[in-house]
């Protein structure tokens, strides 16, 4: 549904083969439909995987995992390539969000997914905890891969954060100037102003807070929990507390996105202003570069997971505030690089703690920041060098 970043399409090294979306098939029950197109999905995927040049490996991310890990598993016995799967959830688990634990269909692919995952050649997953997993449920062995955000998440400079909310402001009624301009040549959005003496990009006095999440609107995020705490934001303004307005951005696509823009739409701010664009591969950094605080909502379906989103705010120095589950103390350092909420009440009571006195006053916000970039995370290619290439140096 995107265009990939610039990147991946400059790259010389790396070919991409789309596979045509499947749609139209509206005939029977659902279930019906669903094997259906599970059947046209392994027959497309193949006749793909077998037309392209012979690869010595086969990487394959779980999920989703129907029909691919199969297909895959037949292409590398076709091609005697090495099947490597990089698992980041369970599928039947993102499947038991709709359908229960119990359904048919869920443990159906639960001994798909186990059965399969076994025949791989090496496993990687994301958490130590998924690896235990793996291991004591699945007799599969894997390595830990924790994801590393690319090395185009990074802080934002001023003058790139200007340009950024300037073409947002063209689209996005939150990222325009509170007020009119005082000189009519002055170009302002909500959070910057280039200064007329001399040309320089400065931070607008009196600007926002700005309020980052991002979600493919699915059912393992419940975003009623950040429009609460939101609601109680706005109370606390009301009752005269020295907090800054908000502008909150929701990023992503989703079957869940109309139905929380229906939501949001019911809700009357004065002080807090919700947009939810989509944006393009460039800009989603460059706007996780500029934002003052991030929200995940993201409750893994498995416990085992953690969300990429947090990863690539950490790699901006973007602090976070996290709702809890199992494992998700591998990634985010409570009162360290960021916060962890079990509810909205909580994560109401954070956002006040962390925005009060902004912009003047930074204190947990500037020590969090202080402390990710003294960490000096590993990036993707370099955590890749470390765990991944020796795998493959195990197969010459």
């Amino acid at each position: 549904e995107s265009r990939p970043h610039g990147d991946v399409l400059r790259s010389g090294r790396i070919r991409l083969v789309p596979v045509a979306e499947l749609r139209g098939l509206r005939v029977g029950p659902k279930l019906f439909q669903y094997v259906i197109k599970v059947i046209v999905q392994t027959i497309q995927l193949l006749y793909t995987m077998l037309k392209i040049n012979q690869p010595s490996y086969i990487l394959l991310q779980n999920p989703p995992g129907l029909p691919s890990i199969a297909v895959a598993w037949v292409a590398c016995l076709f091609w005697r390539s090495k099947l490597i799967i990089d698992w980041h959830n369970y599928g039947y688990t993102v499947m038991s969000l709709n359908h229960g634990r119990n359904h048919p269909l869920v443990q159906i692919a639960k001994w798909y997914e186990k059965l399969f995952g076994r025949l791989s050649d090496y496993n990687l997953c994301v958490t130590n905890a998924m690896k235990e997993d793996l291991w004591v449920n699945c007799n599969i062995k894997a390595v830990t891969l924790y994801d590393k955000p690319a090395s185009y998440f990074k802080e934002t400079p001023l003058e790139l954060q200007h340009h950024l909310y300037m073409k947002l402001a063209k689209d996005y009624e939150a990222f325009k100037p509170r007020t009119e301009s005082v000189g009519l040549n002055a170009e302002r959005s909500a959070f910057t102003e280039v200064d007329e003496k001399n040309g320089h990009v400065i931070k607008t006095r009196g600007r926002p807070a700005l309020l980052i999440s991002s979600t493919s609107w699915t059912e393992d995020e419940d975003f009623s929990v950040l429009l609460k705490a939101l609601e109680d934001y706005e109370q606390y303004i009301n009752e005269g507390v020295k907090l800054p307005p908000l502008v909150c951005v929701i990023t992503g696509k989703g079957p869940l996105k109309d139905y929380y823009n229906g939501l949001i739409n019911k809700l009357h701010f004065k002080h807090i202003q919700i947009c939810t664009p989509w944006l393009e591969a460039e800009d989603y950094p460059l706007l996780l570069g500029s934002a003052d605080l991030g929200v995940c909502l993201h409750k893994s379906s498995s416990g085992l997971d953690l969300p990429m989103k947090v990863v690539d705010m950490f790699g901006c120095c973007l602090p976070v505030c996290a709702i809890y589950f199992e494992c998700l103390h591998e990634l985010v350092k409570h009162d360290e690089n960021g916060l962890i909420f079990r509810d909205s009440n909580e994560l109401a009571e954070q956002l006040k703690m962390l925005f009060l006195g902004f912009p003047t006053l930074e204190g947990k916000l500037h020590n969090f920041r202080k402390n990710l970039r003294a960490s000096k995370q590993l990036r993707w290619d370099e955590s890749w060098d470390q765990t991944v290439l020796p795998l493959f140096g195990q197969n010459e």
